[in-house]
C-alpha cells in the first residue's frame, strides 16, 4: 500500500519510484477527444517555469532596488490582465471544476463525484489549469487504465499516451516545480 491510502495496481503502475504532487486543479478528462492545440501545452509548461523562475530569482534577494519593485508591480498588472483575458476568452466555454488529483509524468488519478463506465483502454484528452495565475487549459493525451472506488470515493487513474519526450520532460520539470512549492507552503506553515 501507497502513502496515500489508495491501494490499486493503476496507483502502483502510475506512482512508484517517481516524484508525483497531490492537488486540486480546475481538471476535466473527455474521453474520445483529441488536442485541440497540439504543442500548445509543451509551450504553456516551459512559459510557466521561464516566469516563475524569474519570479524566484527576485524573491531571494534582501535588496530591493526601485527597478526591481517596478518590475514586480508591472507582472503582478500583468498577471491581472492575463486572469481577466483568459476569463474573457473562456466565458462561453465550459469551466472545469476544481478536482483532488495525483499526477505524476506517468498519469493522473483524478478524484470523481461518480463513476462514469469508462473501459481500460479509452482514450481520451485531459484538461487541466497547470497555475493558479493563469487562466488556460493544458491538454494531456491519456489512455483510461481504470476506474474504480476506493476507500476515498470514486478514483480514474489516466495513463499519459505521449511519444514526445519534450512534452514528457515538461510536464516533469513542471512537477517538479509544484512539488518543491508544496514543500516550501508546508515548511511556511510550520
Amino acid at each position: 500500500m501507497n502513502s496515500t491510502g489508495i491501494d490499486h495496481p493503476a496507483e502502483a503502475e502510475l506512482f512508484d519510484d517517481t516524484l508525483s504532487c497531490e492537488l486540486s486543479l480546475p481538471v476535466e478528462f473527455q474521453a474520445g477527444a483529441t488536442l485541440q492545440r497540439p504543442g500548445s501545452t509543451e509551450m504553456l509548461l516551459r512559459s510557466i517555469a521561464l516566469v516563475e523562475d524569474a519570479r524566484n530569482a527576485d524573491d531571494g534577494s534582501d535588496e530591493r532596488n526601485d527597478n526591481s519593485l517596478q518590475l514586480q508591480r508591472l507582472e503582478a498588472r500583468l498577471d491581472l490582465t492575463l486572469v481577466l483575458l483568459g476569463r474573457l476568452l473562456q466565458r462561453d466555454a465550459p469551466a472545469a471544476t476544481a478536482a483532488a488529483l495525483r499526477w505524476s509524468r506517468h498519469g493522473l488519478r483524478l478524484q470523481r463525484e461518480q463513476l462514469a463506465g469508462y473501459a481500460a483502454g479509452t482514450k481520451g484528452v485531459v484538461r487541466l489549469q497547470p497555475a493558479e495565475w493563469l487562466p488556460d487549459l493544458i491538454e494531456l493525451p491519456v489512455v483510461v487504465l481504470a476506474e474504480a472506488t476506493t476507500a476515498a470515493g470514486p478514483q480514474l487513474w489516466l495513463r499519459l499516451d505521449a511519444q514526445n519526450e519534450a512534452l514528457l520532460a515538461a510536464v516533469e520539470r513542471h512537477l517538479f516545480r509544484l512539488h518543491r512549492k508544496q514543500i516550501a507552503d508546508s515548511r511556511r506553515n510550520r
